[in-house]
């Protein structure tokens, strides 16, 4: 059953509460460190430490007189800590502050984004485990093709979620990584030690060279993953929606007791998740694009990067974590048919068995190209009056001077020898 959403840990990630403790640890790190180089007196730092405070009520209404975050915070902050207060920010530029802060809540959100990814994986390993054999045909431009099993389906979606999960794994480290070296990135009122200090004990790498800003292309990479992974999920979506066509009906989403699909109509079953999923998925592609165009700033930084990343940062990372609980919801209840995908096989008149016919042709002599043409004769044959491939082979004196009619009964009595083939591809995939 589709269960509400209830994730707070990724909002809180993004509140002011989580933003200001963080800039406040930062602030307090980059002290110890300076006081380690001898340059802040241990006592002013043990100071800082016992009494830094801040109110997010009282630096947004400073804010509203210094209309600067960043000092609104430092002058609530000096409230708390008194003359001591004076060494808080020693050196730095606001961005020291901002960048490194970000790149804290881009590896926190990315974190929890994976351990759902790591749980969409075990569900589609699930999924794929158990209809492994259930055959259905496979379709190239929407018509029959030959036949696959609904199992490789959720086998090509399970790869897909571990290269996700590498990728995301490869952004968060790039992403992950904080600057104080401050105002254009020279370190000239600070020791590089400062800016290794307050990374390390953060978590985070450093920065090698910088500005006064952590380079956007970092920024980009996490939103374009995230863009990536709602594409894949999108990719998933989009199949369930085409397979839950009443036309199809191989599979649908699960419908729980009174839920209703139409005002209008009340027979309706209506893939709704699916195409949630579907149109998250365009925000998230919209946002990566603005991550883009956020790298190239003028000279050593402008500020026309921040007012963007404090609407696509939070959005993309929350807008994921809510599209994965979908999906997840989505595969762990799909109600999948496998007689109607035997059905469905037979609708197309043996059509799926053409290229097994024409692979025969050829081992007993045709040229490709004739086989070609002598299959194709049948098949027009039976899409044109929906009569079976067999009997029209059969009809086909040139077809039975190459092919008896005992051994065309044989290929496609035995109809399709799938099994080998997927027990390879899913060993391939660990599955």
């Amino acid at each position: 059953m589709i269960q509400r959403y209830t994730r707070p840990e990724m909002g809180s990630i993004w509140e002011d509460q989580n933003k200001y403790a963080i800039w406040l640890e930062i602030e307090i790190l980059a002290c110890e460190a300076q006081s380690d180089l001898g340059l802040i007196p241990k006592e002013d730092v043990k100071t800082i430490r016992e009494k830094a405070r801040f109110d997010v009520d009282a630096i947004l209404e400073i804010e509203q007189t210094t209309k600067h975050d960043v000092i609104a915070f430092l002058t609530n902050v000096a409230e708390y800590v008194g003359p001591s207060s004076r060494f808080i920010h020693m050196g730095m530029t606001s961005s020291d502050v901002l960048d490194t802060c970000l790149a804290v809540q881009m590896k926190q959100s990315g974190e929890l984004l994976l351990a759902s990814l790591h749980t969409l994986k075990n569900v589609l390993s699930s999924k794929a485990k158990e209809y492994k054999y259930a055959v259905c045909v496979g379709r190239t431009h929407g018509i029959h093709a030959e036949p696959t099993t609904f199992g490789l389906k959720c086998a090509l979606w399970y790869e897909e979620c571990k290269r996700n999960i590498t990728r995301l794994e490869h952004a968060i480290k790039h992403a992950a990584t904080g600057k104080i070296s401050g105002a254009v990135g020279t370190f000239e009122h600070l020791s590089p030690f400062v800016e290794e200090y307050v990374c390390s004990k953060l978590g985070l790498s450093h920065a090698p060279v910088s500005t006064q800003v952590v380079q956007r292309d970092r920024h980009a990479e996490f939103l374009s993953v995230i863009a990536i992974i709602g594409s894949s999920l999108e990719k998933i979506a989009t199949e369930i929606r085409h397979l839950q066509r009443s036309e199809v009906l191989e599979a649908e989403e699960y419908f729980s007791k009174g839920q209703k699909g139409s005002s209008a109509m009340p027979h309706k079953r209506n893939p709704i998740v699916s195409e949630r999923i579907c149109g998250l998925a365009r925000l998230l592609r919209g946002n990566a694009m603005a991550a883009m165009e956020n790298n190239a700033l003028w000279h050593e930084r402008d500020i026309s990067h921040s007012s963007v990343e404090r609407v696509i940062c939070p959005d993309s990372t929350i807008t994921l974590d809510y599209m994965l609980h979908l999906a997840i919801q989505l595969m762990d209840t799909l109600l999948v048919y496998p007689e109607t995908m035997k059905g469905n096989i037979e609708k197309t008149y043996g059509l799926v068995f053409s290229q097994t016919i024409l692979l025969e042709f050829v081992r007993r002599g045709l040229t490709r190209e004739a086989a070609y043409a002598l299959v194709q004769k049948s098949a027009m044959k039976t899409w044109q009056e929906k009569t079976s491939l067999l009997l029209n082979l059969l009809e086909d004196q040139e077809v039975l001077a190459i092919i008896p009619e005992t051994d065309l009964r044989e290929i496609f009595g035995k109809g399709t020898t799938l099994q080998k083939s997927v027990d390879i591809i899913f060993e391939r995939c660990g599955l």
